[in-house]
């Protein structure tokens, strides 16, 4: 991205042409295109395009021709303020409660949108709030408390839901003053009538300037290990690949890999993503960007359980890719660098335990022994719902 550093002129008139990609509704979001703004409009346009998830390809002046390269090379680079460096924290620094039900924080809505495509199953949303007002940090693999406005059916207010943090510990914007979600929304029939989740529906729903209660951070289950020469296996389903964007992000995001220079990722990093249709991935882009860049560090494995079979003839299901990869998979847990994390619906915990089982027994070795050993090691992390 490249933005003029000039100073403002009193009046400034000057127009800029803002190419980007993945911003604005429907098939605006596939679609690269051209907006025009004002100089004094410019850095609000900037920041909002990355609350909502898209990416800006260049910034050049209006008048200049789009397709020049020398017109887009007149305009240097901003000089961003100097920003504090981070660490990797130990579990003993992860912060906790900062946040509590009785006083929860009030987080604006900066953006919401939905991360389907076409054709796909549900609905599924990504939804950023602004942090700047109060002392709420996090990082990477934790939770935050959603109370949903609104009362339950005794009057009271309703109870808050935990879900599984979407950013890095700076932010989408890498500001530090941000935190996102990936939610779906929770439908389920009773008596022949549908029931929309109180909670899921509420975020999925909600609008931008909306005030929302949060607690938290909680959670120290899912942390990512600070060796930048571990090996991280992910097995997610549906919205569990939310702490799992948070990983390959602070792994591989040009943006990030600047923030963290005393984290600089170069170990092997493979995700197993399991969902109904291509439709319901979530994050493609990225990830496929990440195999490009990081062909060497990063590998993606998708079961699409309603588009692929498996060796019996059946559907697609993580657990099956574990098992085509067995091998290969306790090549790596064999590995004292190793940690294998897991999150998504509960109901795919079984189906994983009896893949390594049976990948296990392949190999001579007894999961049930082994699973706890690696517990025990903080190398085994599970965080189902």
């Amino acid at each position: 991205m490249r933005v003029s550093t000039a100073p403002a002129r009193q009046s400034d008139a000057r127009m800029f042409s803002v190419v980007v990609q993945g911003y604005g509704a429907g098939s605006q979001r596939r679609s690269e295109r051209q907006i025009k703004v004002a100089f004094s409009g410019l850095q609000a346009l900037i920041r909002s395009i990355a609350l909502n998830g898209g990416r800006i390809l260049e910034v050049i002046p209006a008048e200049a021709d789009i397709e020049t390269p020398a017109a887009a090379a007149a305009v240097a680079p901003p000089s961003p303020a100097p920003t504090p460096v981070t660490p990797p924290a130990s579990h003993a620094s992860v912060p906790v409660n900062i946040y509590k039900p009785k006083e929860p924080y009030l987080g604006t809505v900066l953006g919401n949108y939905s991360l389907l495509s076409e054709g796909a199953i549900g609905r599924v949303n990504h939804i950023t709030f602004d942090l700047s007002e109060g002392n709420l940090h996090y990082i990477e693999g934790q939770s935050i408390g959603i109370i949903p406005d609104g009362e339950d059916a005794n009057g009271k207010p309703h109870k808050l839901r935990l879900y599984s943090i979407a950013s890095t510990r700076h932010g989408d914007n890498l500001e530090d003053k941000t935190v996102s979600l990936c939610v779906r929304q929770l439908q389920y029939e009773k008596d022949g009538e549908t029931i929309n989740g109180v909670c899921s529906t509420f975020l999925c729903d909600v609008e931008p300037g909306a005030k929302v209660k949060i607690t938290g951070p909680v959670g120290k289950e899912m942390l990512l290990p600070p060796d930048e020469d571990a090996n991280v296996i992910m097995l997610a389903t549906g919205t569990g690949i939310a702490p799992m964007r948070a990983y390959l992000s602070r792994m591989f995001e040009p943006g990030e890999r600047a923030k963290n220079p005393d984290y600089a990722f170069r170990g092997k990093a493979w995700l197993f993503m399991g969902v109904p249709k291509t439709p319901n991935l979530l994050y493609e882009d990225d990830f496929q960007r990440y195999l490009n860049e990081y062909p060497d560090n990063f590998r993606y494995t998708k079961a699409i359980s309603r588009e692929q079979e498996n060796s019996k003839g059946g559907r697609m299901y993580i657990q099956d890719r574990v098992l085509e990869h067995a091998d290969e998979i306790f090549a790596l847990i064999e590995d004292p660098k190793t940690h294998v994390y897991m999150c998504g619906l509960k109901g795919m915990e079984p189906g994983i335990d009896e893949a390594m089982t049976a990948a296990a027994a392949a190999k001579g070795l007894d999961w049930s022994t082994l699973r706890p050993q690696l517990k025990k090691a903080d190398r085994w992390h599970v965080e189902t719902y």
